[in-house]
């Protein structure tokens, strides 16, 4: 495991809210292992078409923060954050419940994004 940047994105539905406020709690209370907590989204935002927040972390904190995800029973995608938008969101991307249908085509080309410049700032 390294440094490389990874997201994960959490996602709920309106029965969910409460679970995900929780969640996002406890992340924010690790910050030995995250290093940003987005803010929780109330509609369809960018690629999400349902609600969703996001944390930033690194690689290496994957195995600290799956369990704590999967405890939870939402939702999420987790990602490396490369220069390839639409890789790290489809093949680079490992799904924790049923996959949310994205839409793909708000995302950057290939090589056209940021990547790395975005960790640890919000997408949105």
């Amino acid at each position: 495991m390294s440094d490389a940047p990874y997201h994960a994105h959490i996602y709920y539905q309106e029965g969910e809210r409460a679970a995900a406020k929780l969640l996002r709690e406890r992340l924010a209370g690790m910050p030995e292992h995250v290093g940003f907590v987005g803010r929780m989204t109330w509609e369809a935002v960018g690629p999400h078409p349902i609600p969703q927040f996001e944390i930033h972390f690194v690689e290496a904190s994957l195995p600290a923060l799956l369990p704590v995800i999967e405890a939870s029973h939402l939702r999420a995608l987790i990602h490396p954050l490369t220069d390839d938008d639409l890789a790290d969101h489809t093949i680079l991307g490992q799904w924790l419940g049923e996959p949310v249908p994205l839409d793909l085509s708000v995302l950057d080309p290939p090589g056209q994004n940021k990547g790395v410049a975005r960790f640890g700032k919000s997408d949105f």
